[in-house]
């Protein structure tokens, strides 16, 4: 029998098809799905990987038996099934295992308005029905069983966008995107048509078994391709998308990354100076910047923990117009508080097209600070090594310590953030300084307790 407890994580489900998990075990997510939501309409969709399909037919057979009718709007970004969810009012779930390799799958699922779904928030409750039908059985299905029919939402989804940024006015931009094979070769030929945008595309073929590169451009190895494109045509900017297309990675004229923190000072800035006085939300290891920038623009910024469904909730809690997260993924309240990353794309080609400097000028009064990026260390013992950094620490003179995620560490020039994986035995790192030389002597020593 399955085991659910290696599938099911903290927000959603994922492992290896059909070692792990099969569509025998999708029906059954689907069925726990429509009884736990009590939906009596449900929307799916999928990324390209090639169990996708059939892991949503059998999904949708699930629902469909405990009297749900299904909206299937097939190949689709995840932020595109949030903005079905958003729009149609219905409880969701994508097919999509993001930027993990081929043999991968997965769902995300939120309930109406994209709101999420976790393990605090029916995730817990799924899980329990599927292995209990898993042992058992599946029950017999209702009386007045739901139906199944497709729906395209591709061109309501870029309307939708396009009616958040107007781009129709900035300067012609040359303009690589990468979508490493992946949902991005979907969506962003229908999002920029029309619009003053020489498109260069680099592999928009739509192949889950990423032949191309690895679908996560966080990771530097990922966009060596795209920095060249840009350097060789002389592109005003170049943009990366991860697998299921929810998160975009930005780099300048020059192919130099620009960090998702100076993007998040940067729309977050552009939101406020739509609605002055607004929350903007951020976790605790996005740059100093952020809540500097936030400040400057009249807003208010609130720090909160890493990870998708804090950032949500926080969102919801403070009607925040905006959240941004050191790992490219972008929140907005007009997008019913759910990450995308086209949005953010967008944000950043009205600013630069608003003007007429190049990409690393403008994004350079973001970027204030020496920063580290994610350090990963393997260590035996996660909260015994915290526990050596925090004695490392606490007491010395000027250093102020908080454990809202992890540990952060911070002085009046420079701070990190040490905070175990939930799901491997690493520690990870992050550092920002006031310059180079600080950064480097911090992370060093903070690397030779962890290592040590």
């Amino acid at each position: 029998m399955a085991d659910l407890s290696q599938i099911v994580k903290a927000y959603d489900v994922r492992g290896v098809v059909p070692d792990q998990w099969d569509e025998t075990l999708a029906e059954l997510f689907g069925a726990a799905f429509a009884q736990v939501t009590e939906a009596e309409a449900i929307v799916i969709g999928h990324d390209m990987r090639p169990s996708s399909p059939g892991l949503v037919r059998a999904f949708a057979r699930g629902a469909a038996a405990r009297g749900a009718d299904v909206t299937e709007i097939g190949l689709c970004s995840t932020d595109e099934l949030y903005y079905a969810s958003g729009a149609l009012g219905l409880p969701g779930a994508m097919f999509t295992a993001s930027h993990n390799p081929a043999q991968y799958n997965g769902i995300k699922m939120c309930k109406a308005g994209a709101a999420p779904i976790g393990q605090d928030t029916g995730l817990a409750e799924i899980r329990a029905l599927a292995e209990e039908w898993l042992e058992k059985g599946a029950p017999e299905p209702v009386a007045e069983t739901g139906s199944v029919t497709q729906r395209d939402v591709l061109g309501d989804y870029a309307a939708h966008l396009r009616s958040l940024v107007d781009l129709s006015g900035i300067r012609p931009l040359k303009v690589v995107v990468d979508a490493g094979n992946g949902m991005g070769g979907h969506t962003v030929p229908t999002v920029f048509e029309g619009l003053p945008i020489e498109l260069d595309p680099m592999y928009f073929e739509l192949d889950g078994t990423f032949p191309n590169h690895e679908a996560n451009p966080l990771d530097a190895k990922n966009i060596v391709d795209l920095q060249a494109r840009v350097r060789e045509t002389g592109a005003d900017i170049g943009l990366a998308f991860d697998g299921d297309a929810d998160r975009c990675f930005v780099v300048d004229e020059n192919g130099d990354p620009v960090s998702p923190s100076a993007i998040t000072a940067l729309v977050a800035s552009r939101e406020l100076a739509k609605e002055p006085g607004s929350t903007v939300i951020h976790n605790c290891i996005t740059s100093w910047s952020v809540p500097e920038v936030v400040k400057e623009s009249g807003g208010k910024p609130v720090r909160t923990r890493v990870g998708h469904s804090f950032i949500k909730a926080e969102m919801a809690r403070t009607g925040a117009i905006f959240g941004g997260e050191h790992s490219a993924h972008y929140y907005f309240r007009d997008f019913w508080n759910a990450d995308t990353g086209m949005l953010a794309a967008m944000h950043v080609l009205a600013a630069l097209g608003g003007q007429q400097g190049p990409l690393s000028g403008l994004v350079a009064q973001y970027d204030r600070y020496a920063a580290s990026g994610e350090i990963n260390s393997t260590v035996d013992d996660q909260a015994g090594r915290l526990a050596a950094i925090k004695a490392a620490y606490e007491g010395r003179e000027g250093v102020e310590l908080d454990e809202l995620d992890g540990l952060t560490i911070t002085t009046a020039d420079w701070w990190f953030n040490l905070r175990p994986s939930n799901t491997e035995p690493l520690l990870r790192l992050n550092v920002e300084a006031r310059d180079a030389t600080t950064l480097e002597r911090v992370r060093d020593e903070v690397l030779a307790i962890v290592r040590g």
